[in-house]
């Protein structure tokens, strides 16, 4: 997805016009965002940055969010809603008056974000690796004067995923398939931060030359041959229901459901991610042995 930034290098070129400037910030596309003082009314229409601003302690500050933004409940109860992430209500969102909405390259539909960038100051960011989240952790930080905060949290999450890269180093690697759809099959395959997150785990993804997001067939799966099936929670959520048809498909392999915030969500939930993947693979050690 490639952003029409020509009148946008600095945030709504129409209202920067009158600042006395204070400070620049870019964001992950590197565009340049101009402010004269530490926004007040935020949107977020990413549910894992959402859950970020939370954790920074931005109660106050944030307005508005989307009806994907479940975690934490206190807000999605209580803040408002702004459509889903690629369904953005513009009317819900100029009532709020936000002097920054936070999206993502990824999650939010392109026309959306372009046509709400000539109106309101857009962060944006672009996320394939833990190093990406922790630098939009950073940058968002200290964008919002959370930087104390934002740098302990990049502090406790760098030895964390740095062990979990030192720990898969020499340990038996597990060829694995992971689902993120079903109607049709879909699985997450090259640059994708599911596809980093598998690759630092000691995974290998059947499916990870392939591009992105895309869909697959029983037959490709069954030629695969995986050793692991991951069936996520999220954004299609697979139940028990499901793990039959992939274990006739592929009987000698281990079809497990995992949660798929922990293995998606790149902003505060990353705390609990390490933890979970190291359980994980000590969970299919111990099938594989029995």
């Amino acid at each position: 997805m490639n952003y029409d930034t020509t009148n946008l290098v600095k945030i709504s070129n129409h209202k920067t016009s009158n600042f006395n400037l204070m400070f620049e910030i870019n964001d992950q596309l590197g565009r340049t965002l101009v402010f004269k003082e530490k926004p007040k009314r935020i949107i977020s229409v990413v549910p894992s940055q959402t859950e970020l601003l939370w954790y920074l302690g931005l109660e106050e500050e944030v307005v508005g969010i989307t009806k994907f933004c479940i975690h934490p409940d206190s807000w999605y109860r209580t803040k408002t809603r702004v459509g889903g992430t690629k369904t953005l209500d513009f009317e819900k969102i100029a009532a709020l008056s936000p002097d920054l909405i936070i999206a993502n390259k990824e999650e939010n539909t392109q026309s959306e974000i372009e046509a709400l960038m000539e109106l309101y100051p857009v962060w944006i960011s672009d996320i394939y690796t833990v190093e990406d989240a922790l630098d939009m952790m950073t940058t968002v930080g200290d964008l919002l004067g959370k930087k104390q905060q934002a740098v302990e949290l990049v502090n406790e999450l760098s030895p964390k995923f740095e062990a979990l890269k030192q720990a898969s180093v020499g340990a038996e690697s597990y060829k694995v398939a992971y689902f993120i759809w079903q109607g049709p099959y879909m699985v997450a395959g090259s640059d994708t931060f599911i596809q980093h997150l598998l690759e630092l785990s000691g995974f290998d993804n059947v499916f990870g030359k392939m591009q992105r997001y895309f869909e697959v067939t029983m037959e490709d799966l069954r030629v695969a041959t995986p050793d692991l099936i991951l069936l996520s929670s999220e954004p299609y959520p697979f139940k028990e229901k499901h793990i039959k048809a992939f274990q006739t498909v592929c009987p000698n392999a281990q079809v497990l459901l995992v949660d798929g915030e922990l293995f998606s969500w790149y902003g505060s939930r990353l705390l609990g991610t390490v933890d979970y993947i190291q359980n994980l693979r000590k969970a299919v050690a111990q099938n594989r042995l029995l």
